[in-house]
C-alpha cells in the first residue's frame, strides 16, 4: 500500500498512528499517511528557524521571481495535480482544476508583494521630522486546511506568507493529503530553500501542538465552526494571531422578477458541485412568494434528475463522490432528520448506487422543500449534494433569514431590480454577497471572510487582508537634528508641533 510522507527536512520518524486515504470513487483504501506528534513538529520547527531569517532578508522581488517560477510550475502540473486530487477527494476533474485554480490565482497576486509590501511615509509630520512604516513578516506561520480544497485553501495560506518573508508550517486534512505535499515539492523546485516550506500530516494531537508551540506566530485555520471556535480560543490563549474560518449555510434569495432559468442553472452548479462539500456551496433557496416558490420547485425537478453522476475521472460526470464512507452517513443522516422534522423530500438521493461502483461512496442530488428555520437540517451545515427551500413571504422576511442565521459567511440574491439588491447587500448580516452570482467568492486581490460562527478572528483570508495577517507594521519617527547644542532642535511631538 502506498505510504504519504510528511515534507519536511531530514527523515521522518516511523509513525505511531497512520490514516486511511479512500479512493471515494471505488470505495478501496488506496494509501495510507503517518500521523505526527509534537516531536515531528519541533523538528520541522527547527528547520523553519534556521531558514526564515535570510529568506526575510532576501528582498521583495526575488522572493517574487520564487512566486512566478511556482505559478509556472503549477499550470506545467495542472493535470497531474488535479489527477492525483480527484483520485484522493473524490471531485471530478474539471473542479479539481477549479480547485487548483483558485489557489494558483492568489500565488498571482503573492507574486506583486514588491508592490503590495511597501508602507507609507509621511515627511514633515513636525519640524524636521518624517515618520514612515514598513511590515515585516512575524517569522513562522502555520496553516491547518480542510480535505475539501486540498490545494486552493494551502495556496491561500502561505502563497501570502511565504511571499511577506515567512516560513510555513502546513497541516493538510490526513483524507487527501498527497496534493499538498506535491505542492511543497514544487515549492522547491520553483527555487524556493528546503524547510521554508513544510507540510506536517496529523489530527488533533498535531493541531494542538501547532497551537500551543511558542515559536510559530500566526495560524490560519478552515475548516467546521465548533473546531474554528476551539482554534481560536487555544491559539489566542497561547500568544497567537489566528484567523479561523468555520462552516457555512449560504442561502440564495429569489426574487418574484428573477430569471428562473439562470437561476435554476447556477443553482445545479452551485448547490451540487462538488457533491455540495464546499462552504460556498449554495444548500439553500428562498423563493419569495407561493408563486414564485412553485414555478422555481416546477423548474428545478427535471434538472436535477438531468445531472449526471459518476466517477471523478468521468469526463461526462457533473460531480462525483464524497469523501469517505462516514461523510456519506453523515449527509444522509440529514436527509433522515429533515424528513423526520416534516419536511418534503421531493428528490431523494439516499441509496443511490453507481453501476459498477456500488461501494463508491455516491449521493444522489436530493431537493427538500417545505423547510422552516426551527428545523436542525436548516439550522446546521449538511455539505452535501442536498438542496432544501425555505419559503419567504416578502423581501423582509428572506432577508432576514441569512441575517439570522448563525453562519454568514456567503448569501445571493437573485432579481432584476437594481434597488431591491443595493438594499439587500447593504443590510443583509452576511460577510459576503452575490448579486445574481451564485458562488460569491472574491477575487484574489480582494480577500475572503464569513461573519458570525463562519469566521473567528479580525483578519479574512489573502488579498490585502492576508497581508496584514502574515505581517507586523512597524513604525518609525525620525529626525536628522541640524546641531548646535543650544536647545533650539530640542524634540517636539508630531502631534504637539
Amino acid at each position: 500500500m502506498r505510504q504519504i510522507d510528511h515534507f519536511i527536512v531530514g527523515d521522518s520518524p516511523d509513525p505511531v498512528r497512520t490514516h486511511q486515504v479512500w479512493n471515494p470513487s471505488t470505495g478501496e483504501v488506496q494509501a495510507e499517511v503517518g500521523l505526527g506528534d509534537a516531536a515531528l513538529l519541533e523538528q520541522a520547527v527547527a528547520t523553519a528557524l534556521k531558514v526564515q531569517p535570510e529568506w526575510a532578508a532576501t528582498n521583495p522581488q526575488k522572493r517574487a521571481r520564487v512566486m512566478f517560477k511556482f505559478k509556472d510550475l503549477i499550470e506545467q502540473n495542472m493535470q497531474q495535480l488535479a489527477e492525483l486530487l480527484s483520485s484522493e477527494h473524490g471531485k471530478v476533474i474539471d473542479d479539481a482544476k477549479g480547485d487548483v485554480q483558485r489557489g494558483l490565482e492568489v500565488i498571482e497576486y503573492a507574486c506583486g508583494i514588491p508592490q503590495v509590501l511597501k508602507g507609507e511615509y509621511t515627511q514633515g509630520a513636525g519640524p524636521g521630522i518624517d515618520v514612515y512604516s514598513m511590515r515585516q513578516p512575524l517569522g513562522i506561520g502555520a496553516g491547518i486546511t480542510p480535505f475539501n480544497f486540498p490545494a486552493m485553501i494551502p495556496m491561500w495560506m502561505f502563497g501570502m506568507a511565504i511571499a511577506a518573508g515567512n516560513a510555513f508550517i502546513l497541516k493538510p486534512s490526513e483524507r487527501d493529503p498527497s496534493v499538498p505535499v506535491r505542492l511543497a515539492e514544487l515549492f522547491v523546485e520553483a527555487g524556493a530553500p528546503e524547510g521554508l516550506l513544510q507540510v506536517v500530516h496529523g489530527d488533533k494531537e498535531m493541531v494542538d501542538a501547532i497551537l500551543d508551540h511558542p515559536a510559530i506566530s500566526a495560524v490560519s485555520f478552515v475548516g467546521s465552526s465548533d473546531i474554528a471556535h476551539y482554534v481560536y480560543k487555544r491559539g489566542v490563549a497561547a500568544g497567537k494571531r489566528i484567523q479561523a474560518m468555520g462552516g457555512a449555510k449560504n442561502h440564495g434569495i429569489v426574487m418574484p422578477d428573477a430569471d428562473l432559468d439562470q437561476v435554476v442553472n447556477d443553482l445545479a452548479g452551485a448547490a451540487f458541485g462538488s457533491a455540495g462539500e464546499r462552504c460556498m456551496a449554495l444548500p439553500v433557496v428562498v423563493p419569495v412568494g407561493e408563486e414564485t416558490a412553485e414555478r422555481l420547485k416546477e423548474k428545478l425537478i427535471p434538472a436535477i434528475h438531468a445531472l449526471n453522476i459518476g466517477v471523478s475521472n468521468d469526463p461526462d460526470a457533473h460531480y462525483g463522490p464524497v469523501v469517505t464512507p462516514e461523510h456519506k452517513a453523515r449527509v444522509e443522516g440529514w436527509i433522515d432528520t429533515a424528513e423526520k422534522e416534516g419536511a418534503e423530500i421531493v428528490v431523494d438521493g439516499r441509496g443511490f448506487t453507481l453501476q459498477g461502483h456500488e461501494k463508491g461512496f455516491f449521493i444522489g442530488p436530493t431537493l427538500i422543500d417545505h423547510v422552516t428555520p426551527k428545523m436542525e437540517s436548516y439550522q446546521e451545515e449538511i455539505f452535501g449534494p442536498v438542496l432544501q427551500i425555505v419559503r419567504a413571504n416578502d423581501f423582509e422576511d428572506a432577508l432576514r433569514l441569512p441575517s439570522d442565521h448563525q453562519y454568514g459567511n456567503g448569501v445571493a440574491l437573485f432579481t432584476r431590480n437594481g434597488h431591491a439588491a443595493r438594499e439587500f447587500a447593504s443590510r443583509v448580516n452576511v460577510g459576503m454577497v452575490g448579486i445574481n452570482v451564485p458562488i460569491p467568492v472574491p477575487v484574489s486581490y480582494h480577500s475572503f471572510g464569513g461573519w458570525k460562527r463562519s469566521g473567528f478572528g479580525d483578519t479574512d483570508q489573502y488579498g490585502t487582508e492576508g497581508l496584514k495577517f502574515w505581517t507586523k507594521l512597524k513604525k518609525v519617527t525620525q529626525r536628522w537634528p541640524d546641531g548646535g547644542g543650544d536647545g533650539s532642535n530640542a524634540f517636539v511631538i508630531p502631534t504637539m508641533g
